[in-house]
């Protein structure tokens, strides 16, 4: 399912943020839409207030300029009304823009308590902003920001994105202008001007674009090995090898890095231990090499990986505490070098293993926090039965991750999927899912940074 953005304390919303979905003329495709009452920051819908839904049918929406239905309760009575607008995309135009406003003399003070706001710059893709028509008129809204949702609105003015790149060489001024204010009064001229300071059409590269131009995927394996576990002597122990030569972690690590691996040149791969007492003094330990080797902890291959993995555990004392920010900081000392070269050579997946919920939770956001400014990203599998919900924070599908201080995530840097979900699944099924971000996590680090493809197709 997909979801739209939030709105605050609004009977008429209007969602800004689209659903887009396949479309085949031959198939039936049922649709529904739910809309609820969200007063929480959980990620599930159990604890909100259901406020009605609507079924109908792709074809029934596209067949129709504008659609509306009615919305239904659970006891059937009508709930309000819903208004769907559907539009083909354009697979014409990737490419986007960055943009700068600011503000002189508005009516009502937006940011900061100024009349002469000037706003951040921002991005947006011009496949979301007009479909790639550049003539298409566009309405822009400036408000007058409320903490409760009842923005106040200062006034519009109307565009297209033809007129808008005359600011490549010079800055263009709008009136603003509010409507009720207009009508009202005959001596009215405006609520001020939003000046266009900037703006720039950005060349926007796909996935395959930085991988065909020789961009490298680096990844690394860590596997957790508290006591929480199990002792692997016992065959409840979730690191039990039995006669197949499996188990939970093998089947993940296995699902996911045979699919890595393709886009690794040299086949190397660094894999990691944490958690656990190890030789020759036996000191907890929250980084080490399955092959005990500091200074090349690489392997070959995903084979390599799971002989390592296997040798290892014999000659190791499953312990404490489930600490995972030294591994991940680690990585991220390699993709801070990486970044220091100004190209799009090497990008890092980290791909941790645990059963259970990490013990340095704050320590874990400020590395993620700082590693998603980085070339990184991290896939956490939830082995085994434990309850992982405290581990879906990390995960920023439904709402933007915070360390202690309240500095936010650069991007969405982290997967986190519980394996169970996944054990009668082929390893494909698995794969898919915890690798389908990483794509759109590359490109959207490479993109903030201006970093072209090494070579061009």
């Amino acid at each position: 399912h997909q979801r739209t953005e939030k709105i605050k304390n609004c009977l008429c919303p209007e969602f800004a943020t689209p659903i887009t979905v396949d479309y085949y003329f031959e198939v039936v495709q049922k649709i529904k839409i739910a809309i609820y009452d969200i007063d929480n920051a959980t990620s599930t819908l159990d604890d909100d207030d259901f406020l009605g839904d609507f079924e109908t049918t792709i074809g029934q929406i596209v067949s129709n300029a504008t659609f509306k239905g009615s919305l239904k309760s659970h006891s059937k009575k009508p709930y309000g009304t819903i208004t769907i607008r559907a539009e083909e995309i354009s697979n014409m135009n990737t490419d986007i823009i960055s943009v700068k406003f600011k503000g002189e003399k508005l009516d009502k003070k937006v940011i900061k308590n100024t009349l002469n706001p000037v706003w951040k710059t921002f991005r947006i893709p011009i496949r979301t902003l007009c479909n790639g028509d550049y003539d298409r008129s566009l309405k822009i809204c400036c408000y007058d920001y409320d903490n409760d949702g009842g923005h106040d609105l200062i006034g519009v003015f109307t565009t297209t994105l033809t007129e808008m790149l005359r600011a490549t060489n010079n800055p263009v001024s709008y009136e603003c202008i509010n409507p009720k204010k207009q009508a009202k009064k005959k001596s009215y001229k405006n609520s001020g001007h939003i000046i266009l300071q900037q703006i720039t059409v950005v060349k926007q590269y796909s996935f395959l674009d930085y991988i065909m131009g020789g961009c490298q995927i680096n990844f690394t394996i860590g596997v957790d090995f508290t006591a929480s576990n199990g002792s692997p002597q016992k065959i409840n122990s979730l690191h039990y090898i039995g006669q197949h030569g499996r188990n939970q972690y093998l089947d993940a690590l296995i699902a996911v890095g045979n699919v890595c691996q393709d886009y690794d040149a040299d086949k190397l791969f660094p894999a990691f231990g944490f958690g656990a007492k190890i030789p020759p003094d036996y000191k907890v330990s929250h980084l080490f090499p399955l092959n005990f080797n500091p200074t090349n902890p690489y392997v070959a291959g995903i084979a390599g990986v799971v002989e390592a993995y296997q040798a290892c555990i014999p000659n190791i004392q499953l312990y404490g505490p489930t600490n995972i920010a030294p591994m991940i900081n680690h990585i991220a000392s390699f993709a801070t070098e990486a970044m220091k070269t100004g190209t799009a050579a090497n990008y890092f997946v980290l791909l941790l293993l645990t059963d259970g919920v990490i013990t340095d939770m704050n320590e874990t956001k400020r590395a993620i926090v700082e590693a998603s400014k980085l070339p990184m990203s991290i896939i956490i599998v939830g082995v085994g039965s434990a309850d992982f919900s405290a581990m879906e924070e990390l995960d920023g599908d439904d709402g933007v991750l915070r360390d202690s201080t309240g500095t936010a995530v650069k991007r969405d840097i982290v997967q986190f999927v519980p394996f169970r979900k996944f054990i009668q699944a082929s390893p494909e099924v698995l794969a898919k899912h915890v690798l389908a971000e990483v794509p759109k996590q590359l490109t959207q680090h490479y993109s903030a940074h201006d970093k072209e493809p090494l070579r061009h197709r």
